[in-house]
């Protein structure tokens, strides 16, 4: 799991190790806050989940660095955009 993030290819994919970080911890809190997962994986470690749904173009940043879903799916349950005065 961490090789994959090693790796070029997906640090070039979501434009950045700045962005592929603040991807992966925007759809961190999204998962804990509930949300579905959108890949199929056998497991339930949330870092693979999230990496394998970056890897198949699922989840990515938008111009102002929200949480976007390709396809803007509604089975993906959850908040897209996290705000601590909802709680």
């Amino acid at each position: 799991m961490i090789d994959d993030l090693r790796e070029e290819e997906i640090v070039n994919k979501v434009g950045g190790r700045f962005k592929l970080s603040t991807l992966i911890q925007k759809r961190l809190v999204a998962l804990n806050a509930g949300g579905r997962p959108l890949v199929d994986v056998d497991t339930k470690d949330k870092m693979q989940i999230v990496i394998e749904e970056i890897k198949q173009d699922k989840i990515f940043l938008d111009t102002s660095h929200n949480l976007r879903i390709t396809g803007a799916s509604t089975e993906a349950g959850g908040p897209l955009d996290f705000d601590p005065t909802v709680l």
